[in-house]
């Protein structure tokens, strides 16, 4: 029991530190790395907790997929950040907004074991429905049940997240060659095609040359 609350305590300690990281990072690929390291220690907490899907579940989707996916698009996108940033001051009120209402929903979980003693066991107790059933089954069995439209709905916000993301990253840049599709078709064969009859030890320099 002491090492598993020694455990606890270290890979909780990490996994707060590298929450920070990720807001204070000035490099974007040290916050996608930062990040990394946050969910590899969150993984470490499951196991602890005996949620082992979930451990598993976060490092093959997050870490594996989506992580990843995020550090090359970042290493890759010529992306200004300097000009994402200009306007900061001008959202900073309602940033300030929704961070005091997170942090007021923090201190209400932290603040829940005094105000109701009952409530860590309550929740640490599975319900009658979920004996016998495994993980995996028992999560299932929540999701697609009794939170199927609230798990729907949290798929359609990420989704919107994601094509706005899209879209704030998107840059145009007027000096890259596009195909133009139209202008091909329309081309001349003739133009576009040059045969060269080469004789026998003729090279094609010599060729242009004449």
């Amino acid at each position: 029991m002491i090492w598993t609350a020694f455990a606890f305590y270290v890979f909780a300690f990490f996994t707060v530190f590298a929450a920070v990281m990720v807001i204070f990072a000035r490099n974007p690929v040290h916050s996608v790395l930062y990040l990394i390291l946050a969910f590899f220690n969150a993984a470490a907490l499951f196991l602890l907790a005996g949620a082992e899907f979930l451990a598993l579940l976060l490092l093959i989707v997050y870490v594996g997929a989506v992580m990843v996916l995020f550090l090359f698009v970042v290493m890759m996108l010529d992306i200004d950040f300097v000009a994402l940033r200009e306007g900061f001051a001008r959202y900073l009120p309602i940033g300030l907004i929704i961070g005091l209402l997170l942090i007021a929903e923090l201190m209400v979980v932290a603040t829940s074991a005094s105000v109701l003693p009952g409530a860590p066991l309550d929740v640490a107790l599975p319900f009658a429905k979920f004996i016998g059933m495994d993980n995996t089954q028992a999560l299932g069995t929540v999701l697609y049940t009794d939170f199927v439209y609230p798990f729907q709905i949290a798929g359609l916000i990420l989704l919107v997240a994601m094509i706005g993301a899209i879209v704030l990253t998107l840059r145009h840049r007027p000096d890259a060659r596009r195909q133009k599709i139209g202008e091909q078709v329309r081309r001349d064969p003739a133009r576009a095609v040059r045969l060269v009859h080469l004789a026998p030890g003729e090279g094609l320099g010599q060729t242009e040359s004449d």
